[in-house]
């Protein structure tokens, strides 16, 4: 299927939809404000190359797009998702001039958006609590902090909470998530280091489902896809899930590190295949110029960007918006 196909036509009108309850201005704003801050490095090096482009462009001709197909790439954009877009700006450009740099950020904008709204879905909502959420991923990615930061957010949303300890294996992980738990205000379910995290979790949702908490987040082991045992391990976690509420875990979330860009695409394209992961948490996105990443994993793993992490309070993990983000990279 083609990228114009897919998203349509660049002139093509948007559908109307009914329209939506507006958050508070401040409070839209300051969230606006929170995520231009967080891609401020990707911002300065990618928004620079397109400004230099724009600023020297009056009708787009096949010059200009080469460099503005340079300069995505060399943003982690990636290779397939730098082509689709330069594709549909091309195709506009051959049916319809696009006079000037101004009209030419406002399309890219628009492509980006497109891309990342094509993937975006609501957090599944399970008819009885609690709602089961794995934290999976490869070491060092932020998983025990991830989790600690859900609870937060959850608890924000006036949800109530469970922490998991499933990570049993890395010394000192249970003892992280204790911190965390403690920061949040919620109670935790954990078993001594080098339990089975299985039955941890067996423990974790009959305590939920006993006390009507609303989420549950699980924090696993780090792993990667290649270690046979850890991901028979994970599978085993599942079907134990399943056990107690059969459409266990509702949601999957992959812990990625922003700061390793396309590197760690293919290793998270993988784990996605092997895990059945339902969505992205990018976390470091504040320590990176390579925010880039987030459209390729829209693009090219089919997966909702649902978290981003900005910092190290308990505050720092944002929900993720397309607008907010695009609005942060090209203002």
């Amino acid at each position: 299927m083609s990228f114009i196909s897919l998203f349509g036509s660049l002139n093509e009108e948007p559908e109307k939809k009914p329209e939506e309850p507006q958050e508070p201005e401040e409070k839209k704003s300051g969230f606006f404000s929170r995520m231009r801050d967080a891609v401020t490095r990707t911002r300065e090096s990618f928004g620079s190359k397109i400004e230099g482009i724009v600023a020297m462009t009056r009708t787009v001709d096949e010059s200009d797009l080469e460099n503005l197909e340079a300069a995505l790439i060399t943003s982690d954009i990636g290779v397939q998702t730098t082509t689709e877009i330069i594709d549909a700006l091309r195709d506009r450009a051959r049916r319809q001039a696009i006079e000037g740099g101004a009209e030419l950020r406002d399309l890219l904008k628009q492509q980006i958006k497109s891309i990342l709204d094509s993937t975006q879905k609501p957090i599944v909502q399970p008819a009885e609590p609690p709602r089961v959420t794995f934290l999976v991923g490869v070491n060092g990615t932020g998983k025990t902090t991830t989790s600690g930061k859900l609870a937060a957010w959850s608890k924000s949303q006036n949800r109530s909470v469970l922490l998991c300890a499933a990570d049993t294996f890395r010394a000192a992980a249970i003892e992280q998530l204790e911190v965390w738990a403690s920061r949040s205000g919620v109670e935790m379910i954990k078993t001594k280091q080098g339990g089975d995290p299985a039955a941890v979790l067996y423990d974790a949702i009959s305590a939920a489902k006993a006390r009507s908490i609303a989420d549950l987040y699980v924090d696993t082991a780090g792993r990667l896809h290649t270690k046979t045992g850890l991901m028979d391990e994970l599978e085993k976690m599942r079907r134990t899930a399943q056990r107690l509420i059969p459409d266990a875990p509702h949601e999957v979330l992959l812990v990625m590190d922003a700061t390793t860009g396309q590197n760690g695409l293919q290793q998270a394209r993988l784990f996605t295949q092997s895990a059945g992961v339902t969505g992205i948490v990018l976390t470091k996105l504040d320590g990176t110029a390579k925010g880039g990443i987030a459209v390729a994993i829209a693009r090219e793993l089919n997966l909702p960007v649902r978290f981003v992490g900005v910092g190290e309070k308990m505050s720092d993990l944002l929900e993720f918006s397309p607008e907010a983000f695009v609005d942060g990279l090209l203002g």
